[in-house]
């Protein structure tokens, strides 16, 4: 996976991909910048960061795994809508276009170039305090920190 470890750090780096917990019937997705992947216990791993007032907060906290997706650049809109609006007040995949597909037990998208499918294995709440000065003042405003999760890497799909 090391070809997977240095192309993950280009697409959170560069460009934007989709985090989605839930079943095809009842899933959240939204569009995260921060995230990475490595290896910790002997396992290949993605670390992905969701404040606890989103949407797809509640969906992680119930679901034992979740889907980090990256898209070409024509989807750039698409991930727009995604990170824009909240799925408790729309329908998010049909506002953006996405077709939602199962993928093993979650979901990801049709138009992904490639999904990674992971395995919830850790999660701790980040703690302000702890966090550079310069890091609360330009990300941490009036936003509350992120929980962290660590998930296996259960399957690749491209």
């Amino acid at each position: 996976m090391n070809h997977l470890m240095i192309d993950a750090y280009d697409e959170f780096e560069n460009k934007w991909a989709l985090v989605t917990a839930g079943s095809l019937a009842d899933h959240n997705s939204m569009t995260i910048g921060w995230g990475g992947v490595g290896c910790i216990w002997g396992k290949h791993v993605a670390t992905v960061y969701i404040r606890p007032n989103r949407h797809t907060y509640s969906y992680f906290e119930k679901n034992e795994y979740f889907t980090v997706s990256f898209y070409p650049d024509s989807c750039k809109k698409a991930l727009g809508v995604m990170g824009s609006k909240s799925g408790r007040d729309c329908d998010k995949d049909a506002e953006a276009g996405l077709t939602a597909v199962s993928c093993g037990e979650s979901v990801t998208y049709a138009e992904a170039r490639r999904t990674l499918l992971c395995r919830k294995l850790y999660w701790q709440d980040m703690e302000l305090d702890r966090f550079p000065e310069d890091v609360k003042t330009r990300y941490f405003k009036s936003e509350p920190a992120h929980r962290m999760y660590i998930g296996e890497i259960i399957d690749v799909i491209e």
